[in-house]
């Protein structure tokens, strides 16, 4: 899931000077599963807006707002409301924002930041677990991505201020290495901790990607 932080509803009010009719779209799917921009982080703004002196033509929160053929279907019966904004205000992450501002003609404004794919642990409580990076190496490092979870992306083994298990940049998070090593020894696997990786081969995710299936 992509896990999302709020924007300061102060910050948003500056990027909307000079836009005084709003349309406000939340999302279905991540967004409102960490609480960012579901029905009632929508409402809270439309409020927000409202009350320091924005038009609200109308709002909405579709499921996903990154599903580019279901958001223009969706919007659709919302045409008037967002053909009547200025200014369109999307709690989504990056993808959803860019679908609306791909779609519309209206200066679209994120109320949220996108901040890494994430894992759920329980509710209200997400793990950064992947990177995205396009060339997965868990099956060397027993299943702990050393990309994501060393805070130096170390590809070959812990840094020379990690002690104790602990991170040096974090004191509050294990060193991914020593967790690689811990569980390659459970699993009778420590020789793979002697194979020497390669650089990191920035190549096979050259940005923007597109994969079609068709």
């Amino acid at each position: 899931m992509i896990i999302t932080k709020k924007k300061d509803p102060a910050d948003i009010l500056s990027m909307l000077k000079g836009y005084d009719r709003v349309f406000v779209l939340g999302c279905n799917s991540c967004a409102q599963t960490i609480e960012t921009g579901g029905p009632e982080q929508v409402a809270e703004m439309v409020e927000y807006l409202t009350k320091n002196g924005k038009s609200v033509t109308g709002s909405a929160v579709i499921d996903p707002v990154c599903h580019v053929l279901n958001a223009k279907r969706q919007l659709r019966q919302r045409g008037h409301e967002v053909s009547a904004a200025e200014a369109i205000v999307v709690l989504t992450c990056g993808a959803g924002a860019q679908t609306i501002s791909d779609e519309y003609e209206q200066v679209v404004i994120p109320g949220l930041d996108s901040a890494f794919l994430g894992n759920i642990v329980r509710h209200g409580t997400y793990d950064e677990r992947c990177s995205l990076c396009g060339e997965c190496v868990l099956d060397k490092t027993a299943g702990v991505c050393p990309v994501t979870r060393c805070a130096k992306g170390l590809l070959n083994g812990p840094c020379g201020g990690m002690r104790d298990g602990v991170c040096e940049i974090d004191a509050e998070q294990p060193c991914a290495w020593a967790l690689i090593y811990e569980r390659l020894d459970r699993q009778r696997r420590v020789a793979k901790m002697r194979e020497i990786a390669a650089p990191k081969d920035h190549s096979v995710h050259r940005k923007p990607e597109k994969i079609s299936k068709r």
